[in-house]
């Protein structure tokens, strides 16, 4: 791109930094966009010498007047088009700001181009045709700042000398912007009357505007707030490569928000995996316990060997990101196919990408309209609420909390399709009614899992009744709580007598006696303890049914006890009983029983003691990433 881009000076002249907004202008193409950038760049002194003097008079040789939108003249397309299809960043300074302001395009055709300069945005300058007034365009552009959490907005009136400067005219366009801003919740800083290619309204009050005594645009600039700096929140950073050298690891990304340094104790998610960092490697070499910040592409060994892939985030213990299944987000579609529910889609979400199902549509609106009739489906450059069903977890964080990882783009076989934002995560497993909000933990994972040294995790003991379950779940229990973990044991008999003692033994009922199971099971694991799950659950389908539901939490435990062993234990009586044809459908005995084919282990207790079996339960919980070695080094010391 050929446009010129002033240096911005980032320290005034007794040295403290000057705070830099990024700012986007937008608007219905022609409402003199370009025009008032070019003004800016002209009043605010950061045209370099003799640029506007060569720019007249090249239009004089052209025998055609100057216009300021020829200081935009980035490419050869717009002079042809006369439209703006790209985004410029454009730098100057105003009386305490360092502004870097995105020019974003305002034709219908490139609202892709604008959203990628408004996501970062600041701040934004709308600006409004004295003479049209607010156009759809001008409606659909402040619902994208509010869809993409724009929330400083400063509204510029330009073209008032083709209204003659009337103050009625500017008022009615103040009081119909207003209104539609603030029913977005975007209550605007100053709606400024300005005539861009005079100058009036732009760094001064002039007779023609004697009316009016709000802020100039340069004042208006002035107020807007920069952003909370990415070193100032939480550190998050996206794992792009591992790369293997010798005898270590290097895990290789680009800082978004926060630092870190050698010695940092991390967690990773989504999986919630928590090491030490060992170092921090650079090009050229970092210097040892220099902390690096938001924007810096870095290197870091660990402490210890843990599975990492790409797409997961590195965050500090205490402060990282929700891992989830489940994510709500507003987005604006793009597609010419219109997004329903049920749809099929690709989300990604800074270096992670997965599959992903369309469970929700609400609020689906053309956003040109001030009150349109919800849609069920989000059609092209339109608006929606959408709940997502992610095909494998995540971590994501809601914009509020930080953009940098609170947006999302949506691809359609092979193409972007559309964007937006994450406005929670957790949004729930099915439908829920409107008058049920549901409340998350006050902890994240990652501080049970540094309290606990373990992961949440569902174990699944299953096996036939006298299989020794009960008895491998109590021992485990024990051995867990006696190191310091949170194990909670479940027996499927205990909660047939509590919790589920309504239901029958029909195959319907059994089905909703796994699921209430496991439902249980996963709320416990989620806020990081050990259900330890100790039920015949014969049928596999059901099991299936639990792992799905417990996700990546599920470790599957086969106790493959023979028949006649357990016969001959019976320690609850179930053979005797299914003898008599009373219990046969529920315990499972003899043909109903359906052996688990792909459990993370299988015990045959009538080999080994309870303590070997206990022993192997605890090296699976340890390979498979639920049990920290440290916890396994306390047992071994105890």
């Amino acid at each position: 791109m050929n446009m010129f881009v002033p240096t911005a000076v980032s320290a005034t002249p007794n040295g403290t930094t000057r705070p830099q907004v990024r700012i986007v202008i937008v608007g219905h193409v022609d409402h003199g966009k370009s025009t008032l950038v070019g003004r800016l760049l002209h009043e605010t002194g950061s045209l370099p010498e003799g640029k506007l003097e060569m720019l007249k008079a090249v239009s004089a040789r052209r025998g055609m007047p100057f216009e300021w939108s020829f200081l935009l003249d980035a490419l050869q397309t717009e002079r042809d088009q006369g439209i703006t299809i790209d985004t410029t960043q454009i730098r100057f300074r105003t009386g305490s700001r360092d502004v870097v302001l995105i020019d974003a395009p305002g034709h219908a055709e490139f609202l892709r181009n604008m959203i990628t300069g408004a996501s970062q945005a600041d701040g934004a300058l709308l600006i409004i045709d004295a003479l049209e007034g607010v156009r759809d365009q001008t409606r659909r552009h402040g619902y994208l700042l509010h869809l993409l959490g724009v929330r400083q907005v400063a509204v510029v009136v330009n073209k008032m000398d083709r209204v003659d400067f009337s103050a009625a005219r500017f008022s009615a366009i103040s009081e119909e912007i207003s209104a539609h801003l603030i029913g977005l919740g975007v209550t605007p800083s100053a709606v400024i009357p300005i005539s861009a290619r005079d100058g009036d309204g732009v760094a001064e009050h002039t007779a023609n505007i004697r009316w009016y005594g709000g802020p100039t645009v340069v004042e208006a600039l002035d107020a807007l707030e920069p952003a909370r700096p990415p070193e100032a929140l939480a550190l998050r950073l996206p794992v792009q490569a591992i790369y293997k050298f010798d005898d270590h690891r290097i895990v290789a990304g680009r800082i978004e928000s926060g630092s870190l340094a050698a010695g940092d104790e991390i967690v990773i998610m989504p999986a919630g995996k928590i090491a030490k960092i060992r170092s921090v490697e650079g090009w050229p070499v970092t210097p040892v316990g220099e902390r690096q910040g938001a924007g810096r592409s870095v290197g870091i060994t660990l402490d210890r060997e843990l599975f990492i892939e790409r797409g997961d985030v590195i965050a500090h213990v205490g402060t990282s990101p929700r891992d989830t299944r489940r994510i709500r987000a507003r987005i604006f579609w793009l597609h010419d196919k219109p997004l329903a529910t049920e749809a099929s889609i690709l989300v990604r979400l800074g270096t992670r990408e997965t599959r992903a199902t369309v469970v929700a549509i609400e609020k689906a609106v053309d956003p040109g309209e001030l009150s349109s009739v919800e849609n069920k489906s989000i059609a092209r450059n339109h608006v929606g609420e959408i709940d997502i069903s992610l095909a494998h977890p995540l971590a994501a964080d809601p914009y509020t909390d930080n953009p940098r990882t609170g947006r999302l783009v949506i691809e359609v076989a092979g193409r972007i399709a559309g964007g937006g934002l994450v406005l929670s995560v957790d949004a729930g497993q099915r439908a829920i009614p409107v008058d049920i909000v549901p409340v998350e933990s006050a902890l994240r994972p990652d501080e049970h899992s540094a309290r606990y040294l373990h992961n949440g995790a569902v174990l699944w003991l299953t096996g036939l009744p006298g299989s020794g379950k009960s008895t491998l779940a109590r021992a485990l229990e024990r051995r867990l709580f006696s190191n310091g973990g949170s194990p909670i044991l479940l027996d499927g008999d205990t909660l047939r007598a509590g919790l589920n003692s309504d239901l029958g033994f029909v195959a319907q009922d059994r089905t909703e006696n796994i699921r209430r199971l496991a439902e249980v099971a996963v709320h416990l694991a989620r806020n990081g303890h050990i259900a330890i799950v100790a039920a015949v659950s014969p049928s596999a389908e059901d099991r299936a049914a639990a792992r799905r539901i417990a996700d990546t939490t599920f470790r599957e435990i086969y106790v493959a006890t023979p028949a006649e062993v357990c016969e001959s234990r019976d320690p609850k009586g179930h053979y005797a009983k299914a003898r008599a044809g009373a219990l046969q459908a529920f315990t499972g005995i003899g043909n109903d029983y359906q052996p688990p084919t792909n459990s993370e282990l299988t015990i045959d207790t009538s080999t080994r003691s309870v303590t070997d079996a206990t022993d192997e339960i605890e090296r699976m919980l340890v390979r498979t990433g639920i049990l920290f070695d440290q916890i396994v080094d306390l047992a071994a010391n105890i």
